[in-house]
């Protein structure tokens, strides 16, 4: 996949502030803090274009991006931050399943987990709703150059145990050494129907 051009479009809270469903959409969803921004910027080959914050349950937001004039990226707001009053917290969940179970043109979710953490019930709840919802996942291993090859292949199968995954399952990105980003790119671009070759 080339990407031509990016540009963001607008943030969201409810349906009614959605862009027009024109094109087809791949959402990123993930913990706060897990690197939901760095992802895409890298995926884009962007510095900028999703910005990044040291503040955990900053992107309190919908966040959609026009990516080749043929398709969009969704940042959607991170989750299980425990500084966050309850009330947001319940803000966001509504936000993110209002979104996952109406929006027509969503082709395709790519879930971020933190490598360094082991997948909890939150992550069960999200795969959960996928499945509701019949919508193809892709699962990323965030930060996977905070350990050595042998410590991450080892924490990877250990994540993967905890959600009852095939290894293969799980794919290990970097936004340092950009590992992974080719593999997540291939495993998207199917879904997204209208992309140029």
């Amino acid at each position: 996949m080339i990407i031509r051009s990016a540009e963001f479009v607008k943030s969201a809270v409810k349906p009614v502030h959605y862009p027009e469903e024109l094109l087809p959409e791949i959402a990123f969803v993930g913990r706060s803090n897990v690197g939901k921004s760095s992802l895409i910027n890298t995926l884009l080959n962007r510095k900028n274009l999703v910005k990044t914050s040291s503040t955990p349950g900053r992107t309190q937001l919908i966040n959609f991006f026009n990516i080749n004039e043929a398709f969009m990226f969704v940042d959607l707001p991170g989750y299980g931050y425990a500084r966050v009053p309850q009330s947001v917290t319940k803000t966001w969940g509504s936000m993110i399943e209002t979104y996952l179970s109406t929006r027509t043109t969503l082709k395709g979710v790519v879930m971020l987990m933190d490598i360094r953490r082991e997948p909890g019930k939150d992550e069960d709840d999200l795969i959960a709703w996928f499945r509701l919802y019949n919508i193809p996942a892709v699962y990323v291993l965030t930060k996977a150059d905070k350990f050595s090859n042998q410590q991450r292949m080892a924490q990877h199968k250990r994540c993967a145990a905890s959600l009852g995954f095939d290894p293969s399952m799980l794919i290990p990105f970097s936004a340092k050494s950009r590992l992974g980003r080719e593999k997540i790119l291939a495993t998207i671009e199917p879904w997204i129907e209208r992309t140029p070759s």
